[in-house]
């Protein structure tokens, strides 16, 4: 099982979205891409923005960095601006 869960990871990432604005992810695949994402940054070289251990996975350590909010993960809106 995923630590922490998949509703978790949804609450962090839609924690700044106002109240009557839509959510940024409303589904477990947003939050599954984005971290596949980040993890394959994280194997090719991109520093980890959280504290690592030793021999930690490169997916557990981007499921760690959004759960902290490190990662931001951006609406559609967002993302086509960039």
């Amino acid at each position: 099982m995923l630590h922490p869960s998949y509703s978790d990871l949804m609450k962090v990432v839609n924690s700044e979205v106002e109240p009557g604005e839509e959510k940024i992810v409303n589904s477990r695949y947003s939050i599954v891409m984005a971290t596949a994402k980040r993890a394959r940054q994280i194997i090719g070289g991109h520093e980890p923005l959280v504290r690592i251990k030793p021999g930690e996975k490169p997916l557990s350590i981007a499921v760690e960095e959004l759960r902290q909010g490190k990662l931001k993960i951006l609406g559609e809106e967002e993302a086509q601006e960039e």
